[in-house]
């Protein structure tokens, strides 16, 4: 696991953590300095990753919208940066329970770009997401894999527990 350490970036909080040139930079707070040149960069990386130009870059949000969405408590967003440049990055989201006073965490998008791939940048993304979900007292983190994607799947499963389910989208009229 990379050593982690917390910085203070222009009043706000920025945990970071650092291996050799890459550092990951937690971005939970609004107006942390250069969000909006990361969010676009890692929407950039999960388009590339995804295969998925049309949702991650047709339509971006701007400033006020990205910085009212990272002022949300439950919302999670880290990048793995190689100096100025996001090699990788995750977008979480913390979900309250009903059934129990509690919570837990969901790993909604997760991509490294495709050369800094097998370095252990997904594995401290999700080091540093545990730790934020343990600080939270969430019981539990848990992530999506499309079947095929062996490599998601391995890393999944070397870190935590299979289960199959099903998934589906349910459209909202109107809805664009």
């Amino acid at each position: 696991m990379f050593p982690c350490k917390l910085r203070s970036c222009g009043g706000n909080a920025l945990r970071t953590i650092a291996r050799s040139t890459i550092t990951c930079g937690v971005a939970t707070v609004a107006n942390a300095s250069g969000s909006l040149d990361a969010s676009t960069a890692l929407n950039q990386l999960f388009a590339s990753a995804f295969g998925d130009l049309q949702t991650y870059t047709r339509a971006p949000p701007d400033e006020a919208y990205l910085s009212r969405l990272l002022a949300k408590d439950h919302v999670i967003v880290l990048v793995a940066l190689e100096t100025e440049r996001v090699v990788g990055g995750l977008v979480a989201y913390e979900l309250e329970k009903f059934e129990r006073a509690r919570s837990e965490v969901y790993i909604y998008d997760l991509a490294v770009s495709e050369e800094y791939r097998r370095r252990g940048i997904a594995t401290a993304l999700i080091g540093q997401l545990r730790s934020i979900a343990t600080g939270r007292g969430a019981w539990v983190i848990y992530v999506q894999a499309d079947y095929g994607d062996a490599a998601a799947i391995g890393l999944y499963e070397k870190l935590g527990v299979r289960e199959d389910v099903m998934h589906f989208d349910i459209p909202v009229t109107g809805a664009g």
